[in-house]
């Protein structure tokens, strides 16, 4: 079975929404189980700069209980998909709230061994222009927990909802997705860290073996070996 976790970054179930269910649709031939997140209903709340996360443990986080629900589904899935509608030139509110309570695992601090062969998978809509702008950032979102391949869709739907997108928008759509669940498909299982991923796990290591300002991030890192040349992939 293929697991996968979806994280909507909007509530409202827009062009973004429906591209995504096209997405999943697609992937029926796969036998699937899908958890579904809606920002801003499973969003914890703004993060406060305590840094417990980064100096005790990301339990400690007084919103560790709804951070650590959606971290522990992506832990245990094979597809990552995360979907924001273009706000301002940039990814939801919402959602850059859960962003900030991922910083705990970033690849410069302590990134989880299941991440690295994960395929992931940021899709983004506008009516005007700025889509392309919020797929980077996700990715870029994605590869610092060390997803190790990502897929990105933007898309200029030249409509504020759903319903009113034009037919020959729709059908490009429906064509572009198709081509993308196969790609997607294709990968699952077989994802693993390309030569930018390793080059910047390595160094972060070289940090790690001079860090004596944070011992939670050091010995996370000597605890799994990886200060001494084992590799999580």
């Amino acid at each position: 079975m293929t697991k996968i976790t979806v994280i909507h970054g909007q509530s409202h179930k827009g062009s973004t929404y429906n591209i995504t269910k096209q997405v999943l649709d697609k992937l029926s031939n796969v036998d699937t189980q899908v958890d579904e997140y809606f920002m801003p209903r499973d969003t914890p709340n703004y993060c406060v700069g305590c840094y417990k996360c980064f100096n005790e443990s990301e339990n400690a986080c007084p919103q560790s209980d709804k951070v650590q629900r959606i971290v522990k589904s992506m832990e245990s899935s094979d597809l990552i998909i995360i979907n924001s509608p273009t706000y301002c030139y940039g990814m939801t509110g919402q959602l850059k709230t859960l962003f900030d309570h991922f910083g705990y695992m970033w690849l410069s601090h302590r990134p989880k061994e299941a991440m690295f062969n994960k395929v992931g998978l940021v899709i983004s809509t506008t009516a005007g222009a700025g889509a392309n702008k919020v797929t980077k950032s996700l990715s870029q979102q994605l590869f610092w927990i060390g997803v190790a391949k990502v897929f990105r869709y933007s898309k200029n739907v030249n409509a504020s909802n759903w319903e009113e997108v034009p037919s020959k928008i729709k059908e490009s759509i429906e064509k572009e997705t198709s081509i993308l669940s196969k790609k997607v498909q294709d990968k699952l299982g077989k994802a693993r860290p390309d030569i930018r991923l390793k080059f910047i796990f390595n160094i972060m290591g070289m940090m790690q073996k001079s860090n004596t300002w944070n011992m939670t991030d050091r010995n996370y890192w000597k605890d799994k070996g990886w200060l001494n040349g084992k590799r999580p992939w």
